[in-house]
């Protein structure tokens, strides 16, 4: 029967806990992220009911923490447009709602909601074209993130980083439409 080696988790943290970091940083772009899923490590490696039986820690906390990227970039909500709610005296509306009211007695309204599809036709052919592909496909064809990503033969992740860039893109372009709406 094979000897076990003795284990010890402050040890193991303080001579992997930085390498693993960096490792982890380089692929996560909120440090405090990045920091959520060393901890998450090292909470799966504590919990482990034989962590002696481990024949290469190392190589263990890598694939841990590559797998905890990979669960993160999956449980991210899918940012949506219309996920900006503001509050008001009523309580909350999203401009999804408003964007689909009627606006025959309005024109105040008409004439927003003209704007803001101006404006949004045009932030849309602003976007490369591989973001806006991913785009229109999720938010306007309603395709999965993963439908896409298998008809395009791409990596889910890649999808999910151009989904990414591309409502941080729009909702830069449309943010001073919020505004002007709201005031």
């Amino acid at each position: 029967m094979p000897e076990k080696r003795s284990f010890s988790l402050p040890e193991t943290v303080k001579k992997y806990g930085m390498q693993l970091l960096g490792f982890i940083r380089g692929r996560v772009k909120v440090v405090e992220d990045a920091e959520d899923i060393l901890q998450d490590v090292w909470y799966q490696l504590g919990s482990l009911t034989d962590p002696e039986e481990i024949e290469s820690i190392s190589g263990w906390l890598y694939r841990v923490a590559r797998n905890k990227i990979t669960d993160r970039y999956r449980k991210q909500k899918n940012e949506l447009l219309d996920d900006l709610f503001y509050d008001d005296e009523e309580g909350e509306f999203s401009f999804g709602d408003i964007l689909l009211a009627d606006d025959s007695n309005n024109p105040e309204l008409s004439f927003f909601k003209e704007v803001f599809w101006k404006t949004f036709r045009e932030a849309l052919d602003e976007l490369p074209e591989k973001q806006r592909i991913v785009f229109i496909g999720n938010e306007l064809e309603n395709k999965t993130l993963q439908e896409i990503a298998d008809a395009s033969g791409e990596p889910l992740k890649t999808i999910i980083s151009r989904k990414g860039y591309a409502v941080r893109h729009l909702r830069e372009r449309l943010s001073a439409l919020y505004g002007d709406f709201l005031e």
